[in-house]
């Protein structure tokens, strides 16, 4: 899949300073298409463009695959971490994501901590997860 495919099926989004940028990709020598199973890889950049420090605490995906079946994950932090981000910079990521059909969306949010205390979601605008045609 060429770069230029991957950034149009891919996100970006900006919340209260936070900029959330996904980039996926399908991973054929992961995935066996003829039983059903297709893996994804997405990477994952978030920038703190804002004035002020911002914490990432937690965060919730919705995926939808070809099927119109919804899944629903939360957990704590990303990859192990809970990135710090202090205005101007950025933490950056790759994770996985199953699927039973050749095609899905995903999109969320990171809930943010400020250093007083206030928290607030930045969306994670919905991406496509593309394999292989039928």
């Amino acid at each position: 899949m060429s770069t230029a495919t991957q950034t149009r099926l891919g996100s970006e989004c900006s919340t209260d300073g936070i900029r959330v940028k996904v980039v996926p990709s399908y991973l054929p020598t992961h995935s066996d298409p003829a039983n059903g199973r297709f893996l994804f890889a997405y990477h994952v950049t978030i920038t703190n463009d804002g004035p002020r420090r911002a914490r990432l605490r937690s965060r919730q995906w919705v995926i939808v695959d070809a099927d119109g079946e919804r899944h629903e994950v939360q957990g704590m932090g990303v990859v192990g971490h809970h990135p710090d981000l202090k205005p101007g910079e950025r933490f950056e990521y790759s994770s996985f994501c199953p699927l039973n059909t050749s095609w899905g969306t995903m999109e969320g949010v990171y809930v943010m901590e400020r250093e007083d205390g206030s928290v607030f979601d930045a969306r994670i605008k919905r991406f496509y997860l593309v394999g292989p045609a039928g």
